[in-house]
């Protein structure tokens, strides 16, 4: 399950002018803490920006989910609602969640978003779809730590051999 955090630095940047002004931009960060979120926030800015800059604040997204295409400019954040049904009362009950795409338009972005969820099994509606104030999206990656040692041999691997025989 992906853990989403919104993060907002603050730095100096020169606007097409030549002068300089404080700006605060927002990225998405998929990490398994707040340090976490914090760590790949520095390093990942760190590269883009020359000079200081702060991370202001880091939240726990409500975001589910993130659709990404590579022709996209702007991500929009689309509301998705659809019925559940409650195994103990046998009501049911309204879920809605927050996704976002990556489009160029908001009607594309509307057609992304059925796209990417036509496999679901319930009927949904997407009742709101805004521009999102977020810049870019920070994936997490496995660390060092998490590769399999050299004196070891993956399972994939193993099952791979034991059907040659």
């Amino acid at each position: 399950m992906q853990n989403w955090f919104t993060c907002k630095v603050k730095y100096q940047k020169e606007d097409e002018n030549g002068r300089v002004k404080n700006v605060t931009e927002t990225y998405l960060a998929d990490a398994l803490s707040f340090t976490e979120a914090e760590a790949k926030i520095y390093d990942e800015i760190g590269q883009r920006v020359m000079g200081e800059f702060q991370v202001t604040s880091i939240a726990k997204s409500k975001i589910i989910d993130v659709f990404e295409y590579p022709e996209g400019d702007v991500f929009y954040q689309a509301k998705v609602s659809y019925m559940v049904g409650d195994a103990d009362t046998g009501k049911e009950k309204k879920v809605t969640n927050l996704m976002i795409v990556h489009a160029s338009d908001i009607r594309i972005a509307w057609d992304r978003i059925h796209e990417s969820l036509n496999n679901m099994l319930v009927t949904f509606v997407v009742p709101e779809i805004k521009e999102s104030p977020i810049l870019e999206v920070f994936h997490h990656v496995k660390s060092d730590e998490e590769k399999i040692p050299d004196n070891l041999t993956p399972v994939s691997e193993l099952e791979s051999d034991e059907q040659d025989v």
